[in-house]
């Protein structure tokens, strides 16, 4: 397989589950309707777990615009494969936002908030405050990718212990839970360009009923702000971690 078709099934992998879990809770009539915070941030650090196990051994499991640019910024990657990257990221969340929504085909009828619907495909801010949401993406990213960064460190390896290949997968997955915990309640965590423009332009042309707009005004802070807090996180990674 290559790393790009890697990418794009990973990430595909991280919308069903995340965007999923999101269904599950929002949408009427679900099995697990209003289960709460807890059950998405958690579903949301299982889907990653499970998509970094799928593809880390092909493509480096990046599955987030974020990743690979702050990679490619600091020599880690190859910037003349970031645009495959990128549209396999792109396609891939597209394309698990189209299978969340054959999953709940019936529940998006009995489904009548808008915004709910919206909800299960992309993400919006608690209290609309430009700057403070902006702020909130870039952190949130920032914890995301240098988090990654020290948990891949060879100094926090054991030498011949496959410790990279067998764990590293479910402590990205915790990092990304205890961001949606700590940090989530503001934007609602994209923490990942493609993970909420893909699946908002699912959003715009799939046809749900009563589905509203797509708050085209909000979209480009999920997509600017990770990738500012992914370039800084390598970046100072880069600095306080200068020999690795």
């Amino acid at each position: 397989m290559s790393a790009p078709l890697a990418e794009f099934l990973g990430t595909m992998l991280l919308i069903l589950l995340g965007d999923g879990v999101v269904a599950n809770v929002v949408l009427r009539q679900t099995k697990g309707h209003d289960a709460g915070w807890i059950v998405i941030t958690t579903g949301w650090a299982l889907a990653v777990t499970v998509a970094v196990y799928c593809t880390n051994a092909i493509s480096g499991a990046h599955l987030n615009p974020a990743v690979t640019v702050g990679l490619a910024s600091i020599g880690k990657f190859s910037w003349s494969l970031v645009p495959a990257y990128l549209a396999a990221q792109m396609a891939g969340a597209f394309a698990g936002a189209v299978l969340v929504w054959l999953v709940y085909l019936p529940h998006w009828r009995a489904t009548s908030d808008a915004g709910a619907k919206l909800a299960v495909f992309c993400t919006g801010p608690a209290i609309r405050h430009t700057a403070s949401n902006l702020i909130g993406e870039i952190i949130g990213t920032f914890v995301l990718v240098l988090g990654v960064l020290a948990v891949l460190s060879p100094a926090n390896l054991v030498p011949g212990s496959g410790f990279d290949k067998g764990l590293s997968p479910a402590l990205v997955g915790v990092i990304v839970w205890s961001i949606g915990l700590s940090l989530g309640g503001t934007t609602g965590y994209a923490i990942n360009p493609a993970r909420d423009l893909g699946p908002r332009l699912a959003h715009l042309v799939l046809p749900i009923p009563g589905k509203g707009g797509c708050d085209w005004g909000y979209a480009w802070i999920p997509v600017l702000g990770p990738v500012i807090g992914g370039v800084l996180a390598a970046q100072v990674y880069t600095s306080l971690w200068p020999a690795v």
